[in-house]
């Protein structure tokens, strides 16, 4: 490790002590019970996706405030002092875990000795995840995989319930037709992907988020960029991927809403020098759902766009 990692570690090793006695100075006002106004149960969550969960399933005995929006890579997430707030006054707080939220986990880990911070990801089987359980080193980019993402949805689910037993039996219907919805998406992925044939089946992205979509639907997922987009790519990153597409005679490749589009721009380019056409199939949502108010703004709306740009560029 260099000066300079040296230097950044330290500095957000100081920023999340900070950030916890700012917490906890703050933990006297009114905001910081953890209840709205008008009696709602004050709910932060780290990513969309997440946010998502919890309004499905709180519905209207929640106020649920995510921190990530459209576009924002949460590998690269720094947190504000707005978001600091938003942290402080929630009675809840979920995060994804399995380190997506990048050096932010620091923070989260050491507010759980003042409230209720749950990662969705804790009650996940191991042997599920992608990565090794001995460096502790997992993809972090479950809900790729709807089946397992159900888990995350329990998880938000049995938090609730615990922390506000007044309102359990909503939360324990409206989790219900939430996991049913997702078992009828998991389906539904399911039956379009087997429309593409087996050897047209290859997902080309900007970075490795689909790892557990390959996985869980039978997809072979190649990326520019590692798991992280923290990681840099370099030119022979650049070439490597430009050659596969050449010698799989791969047609389409995706790009991805939280990330910038030139890379797979310049990778179609040099096929294209090479005599092979690749287009881009679309934009897929990888680390952050759509806008709020559209379908794609939701979980199941994210889900049902990727599959279907997918189906439509590969078949």
């Amino acid at each position: 490790m260099n000066a300079r990692a040296n230097k950044t570690g330290s500095l957000w090793g100081l920023l999340c002590v900070m950030l916890v006695l700012v917490l906890a100075g703050c933990s006297g006002n009114g905001s910081a019970q953890g209840v709205s106004e008008d009696g709602k149960l004050l709910v932060t969550a780290t990513t969309g996706m997440i946010g998502d969960a919890a309004r499905e399933i709180g519905g209207e005995h929640v106020e649920v405030t995510t921190l990530m929006g459209p576009g924002v890579d949460p590998h690269l997430f720094k947190a504000s002092q707005g978001d600091i707030r938003k942290l402080d006054r929630a009675a809840v707080v979920f995060y994804g875990g399995l380190h997506l939220e990048g050096n932010m986990e620091r923070v989260l880990v050491k507010m759980a000795a003042q409230k209720t911070v749950v990662a969705v990801t804790d009650d996940m089987p191991r042997d599920r995840l992608i990565g090794s359980e001995e460096t502790g080193e997992f993809d972090p980019h479950v809900w790729f995989n709807v089946d397992l993402w159900t888990i995350a949805a329990e998880t938000v689910r049995d938090t609730l319930i615990e922390k506000d037993p007044a309102n359990a039996e909503a939360y324990r219907k409206q989790g219900e037709r939430y996991l049913n919805e997702l078992k009828e998406l998991d389906a539904y992925v399911r039956e379009r992907m087997l429309e593409i044939p087996a050897e047209g089946r290859v997902l080309v992205t900007a970075h490795d988020a689909f790892g557990y979509f390959g996985k869980a639907y039978e997809v072979e997922v190649v990326g520019l960029q590692g798991i992280s987009t923290a990681a840099e790519f370099g030119a022979r990153d650049v070439s490597a991927l430009r050659d596969y597409l050449v010698e799989r005679n791969i047609k389409a490749v995706f790009v991805e809403s939280s990330l910038p589009a030139r890379s797979m721009q310049a990778i179609v380019a040099g096929a294209a020098q090479q005599g092979h056409d690749v287009t881009i199939g679309g934009e897929l949502f990888s680390d952050a759902m759509g806008e709020p108010g559209t379908d794609e703004g939701t979980y199941i709306g994210m889900i049902r766009h990727n599959t279907d740009t997918i189906a439509e560029a590969l078949k």
